[in-house]
């Protein structure tokens, strides 16, 4: 007994100094980019930033939708030497961004959903490759590793910019860009959940002769479908985020009204757009928190 007690306090020492030199690898780090960015001036606030911020907080506090029933309904636009330019009814034009407010938060949800069930059907072979108790073959199972790496470091606008060059502009390009990154993400999900399962349940069905397809849906499946459902909804959740900016490089839905209104300075609409996207957002999160309890 007293031998090991000088083994347990080597070992807790060990993760101590080892937790401890990670904490100072993370500060020097940290130290690093900040005395970088100070040296070559690039950590400044800008010119009159409180100022600015009063002003974007002003524009910002009316959304444009507050125009389709308050707006002027004859608002006239005119030239410095005063002479009139043009009338528009606020009511009506802001009363037609609003139904294409409409199309296009359908088609970011549309592109969010199929390409978080594109990635998540392509990543589920991967991550079983890719699961080390699953015992794949080695050379598979790297394979499967450096796809869903290669997935995961390429950002999805990344995908989109070049997914839009091969297939055109559109929700596809969206689709298909979701679906590459994130299956990277769900493929790694998969794995790190089939790796926390407690492997004397799984061979205690091998034992009896089972198949290997038996005892993944014996054994493996029951156990690891609740995390695979939670993990599904929390990426499509975090989808539905990254959809958005995808029409900025033309795959349609939100990101292509939230270009517009920054290219012609309409914060009100952007407002209006941002208090979309964090409903849309808001709601999803509400309704997978419900799934994942009832999974509990």
């Amino acid at each position: 007994m007293a031998a090991r007690t000088p083994s347990r306090f080597n070992r807790a020492l060990r993760g101590r100094i080892g937790f401890a030199s990670l904490v100072v690898f993370y500060g020097a780090v940290v130290g690093i980019c900040l005395v970088s960015l100070i040296y070559a001036g690039d950590l400044s606030w800008g010119r009159n930033p409180w100022n600015n911020l009063g002003k974007s907080v002003g524009e910002f506090s009316h959304p444009s939708f507050l125009d389709a029933w308050f707006g002027n309904e004859r608002l006239e636009y005119r030239s410095s030497d005063g002479s009139l330019l043009r009338v528009e009814n606020r009511r009506q034009v802001e009363t037609q961004f609003l139904w294409a407010l409409v199309r296009a938060t359908w088609t970011t949800l549309q592109i969010a959903t199929l390409g978080s069930l594109l990635a998540a059907l392509l990543a589920f072979p991967l991550g079983l490759l890719a699961a080390r108790n699953l015992r794949a073959p080695k050379l598979l199972s790297r394979a499967a590793s450096s796809v869903l790496d290669v997935a995961r470091a390429v950002h999805t606008l990344v995908f989109g910019l070049i997914l839009v060059g091969i297939v055109g502009l559109g929700p596809m390009a969206g689709i298909l860009a979701i679906a590459l990154h994130s299956m990277g993400t769900y493929g790694k999900l998969y794995a790190e959940s089939i790796e926390t399962l407690d492997m004397g349940a799984v061979d205690a069905v091998r034992a009896t002769g089972a198949s290997e397809s038996q005892v993944f849906f014996s054994a493996v499946w029951p156990s690891v479908l609740p995390q695979f459902v939670s993990n599904h909804l929390y990426v499509w959740e975090f989808n539905i985020r990254d959809s958005t900016i995808l029409g900025l490089i033309g795959a349609g839905g939100l990101g292509l009204l939230i270009s517009e209104a920054v290219s012609l300075f309409q914060w009100g609409r952007l407002g209006t757009i941002l208090i979309v996207v964090i409903a849309l957002v808001t709601i999803f999160d509400t309704f997978s928190r419900r799934i994942r309890q009832a999974l509990l």
